[in-house]
């Protein structure tokens, strides 16, 4: 970009953000138009114009992350922490964003959402801004000089000024030293030995109130901010992203009581959960269901003395053994065939070790052995007469479970975007660390532009999928209706994570694919985001539905 249009950045991304803004208004009206049958939207024509709709899911999300960038460095200058290494991020941002909005969104290494698949005409988008920001931002140029400033901060937690607040950036530096001292350097022989991560980290980071972090005062938590436990997500997902997701158990089990638990409930759960005295699980999905949780068969039988007997199976259920209690969905209805006649139960267990992992009666389990997200293990479980006290029934009426669950949605997709952004963070230094440690035909691999690049549109989509995050937390701490936001982040964040992991196993070339390069552990990690909270396709028709609505 010429000396003149770096003086006016700021005045050309803020007129590149209307124009998307008005292609993206022009896509929702055509896309409607395809799905609505009547006076509403259809599911099966959902369905069948899925690319359409897809497509329109991502283009708000791009245009969402533009005006989050834009929003950023507007912060960061009126604070005069806009420098040379912020205004070379925003610049690619924009020029790559606005060049893949006019030319083909990425979804997925061999998917493209195009404007032309919604029947939406570019031309809005023909301004001299936007055409300056494209041909001028992301540029070879412009790539190399931002490696330029990063190289030697390799092991630093963030390439750029995040604009958050001093109370949230003491917040990173205590988890980022935390994980530094005590996750990293342990992190890639937990997942090789495919081990549980220490009970004395999860008892050091109780201490350090991750348990309760969001957890209102009153109830023995800390009651701080959504901000907060994105910060902290972040810092322990770059260590380890199964130890940044320790807390998201208690996490989605405090927001669960929290909305829809009794008092008594309330009193009794949630400051167990914030000290760390209980640990919970989730235990949702079932075999044959996936995202299809209106389909769920176990079933929750209430008996003569008021206590409830659970019957069924599920599947993919994270650090279900050395838990003690699980907010376990079910179907108390038996004669219906959907959401309506599901219940939540917070259900007591023993927690067991290797050699019985499940001792209490009427369940049963077995590991899922899996590539990546280790430290906490995954299983199938049966569930023969279990017993549920029915005092234990969240909010003591039956069939709410599927609504209270989606109470937690937001929070859940937040924290996964953060988790994200942790991973693709590790990602990135990683890589930049090998680039610079490796030397082929004579020069560091960080000298070779196809590498620096790579790094470069690392650290740039990082902070995109950093400030996307941030405002929807900022939307949560603020009372606002964010699951549209919450899902943007998730998706983009799960994308940019896989982005990162495997560029930076690129740059490590043959030695990224020997399991004893950490690079290995960070790709199979990474490959979960876009799976579990919402698999992309799930989450891309959930925004599709919630933009159209």
């Amino acid at each position: 970009m010429t000396t003149a249009l770096m003086d006016n950045l700021m005045t050309l991304t803020g007129a590149a953000v209307a124009p998307c803004e008005t292609v993206l208004e022009a896509a929702k009206a055509s896309v409607r138009d395809m799905v609505t049958d009547g006076d509403r939207v259809s599911g099966s024509l959902l369905e069948a114009n899925q690319s359409a709709a897809h497509a329109l899911s991502w283009l708000a999300t791009y245009v969402e992350s533009l005006r989050q960038m834009q929003a950023w460095a507007t912060r960061l200058t009126e604070a005069g922490q806009m420098g040379e290494m912020e205004s070379l991020i925003l610049q690619i941002a924009f020029g790559e964003y606005l060049a893949q909005i006019k030319g083909g969104m990425m979804m997925s290494q061999n998917e493209m959402a195009r404007l032309s698949d919604m029947n939406v005409d570019a031309a809005p988008l023909a301004t001299a801004e936007i055409d300056a920001l494209i041909a001028g931002g992301n540029t070879p140029a412009a790539r190399a000089r931002l490696v330029e400033l990063m190289q030697g901060n390799a092991g630093h937690a963030t390439f750029g000024a995040t604009g958050l607040d001093e109370e949230l950036e003491m917040i990173r530096e205590t988890f980022r030293r935390y994980a530094d001292d005590r996750v990293v350097p342990n992190a890639h022989e937990w997942h090789l030995k495919d081990e549980f991560i220490p009970m004395e980290i999860l008892e050091e980071l109780a201490e350090m109130g991750v348990f309760g972090l969001t957890i209102p005062e009153e109830y023995g938590g800390m009651g701080l901010s959504k901000a907060s436990m994105v910060v902290v997500s972040e810092e322990l997902s770059r260590g380890y992203i199964g130890v940044g997701s320790l807390g998201t158990r208690s996490e989605i089990a405090a927001e669960l009581i929290l909305a829809g638990g009794s008092d008594e409930q309330k009193e009794n759960w949630l400051p167990k959960l914030a000290s760390a005295e209980i640990l919970p699980t989730a235990v949702f999905t079932e075999p044959n269901t996936g995202s299809d949780l209106g389909s769920l068969r176990t079933r929750a039988v209430k008996t003569q003395d008021g206590d409830y007997e659970i019957t069924g199976n599920k599947t993919w259920i994270t650090h279900a053994a050395r838990t003690h209690v699980m907010t376990l969905l079910a179907r108390t209805d038996p004669d219906s065939t959907d959401h309506r006649g599901l219940s939540m139960f917070l259900a007591e267990k023993t927690p067991g070790d290797d050699a019985n992992p499940f001792p209490t009666e009427g369940m049963t389990g077995g590991e899922i052995e899996v590539l990546g997200y280790r430290g906490m293990k995954e299983y199938e479980l049966g569930f023969d007469g279990f017993k549920v006290k029915g005092e234990n029934l969240l909010g003591g009426v039956e069939g709410q479970g599927f609504k209270q669950l989606m109470k937690t949605f937001e929070a859940a997709r937040i924290q996964t975007a953060a988790r994200a952004i942790g991973v693709a963070q590790n990602a990135l230094e990683v890589g930049m660390q090998y680039a610079e440690d490796r030397k082929q035909f004579g020069k560091s691999l960080i000298n070779f532009p196809r590498v620096s690049g790579k790094l470069a549109m690392m650290a740039v989509e990082i902070m995109v999928a950093r400030q996307l995050t941030y405002f929807s937390a900022w939307e949560k701490d603020h009372d606002q209706r964010c699951d549209l936001e919450a899902g943007m982040a998730k998706l983009l964040g799960a994308r940019v994570a896989w982005a990162c992991a495997d560029n930076a196993l690129q740059i490590h070339g043959g030695n990224g694919f020997a399991l004893e390069y950490q690079i290995s552990r960070i790709l199979c990690d990474a490959r979960i985001l876009n799976i579990f909270e919402g698999a992309a396709e799930i989450q891309a028709q959930v925004i599709a539905r919630r933009l159209l609505g």
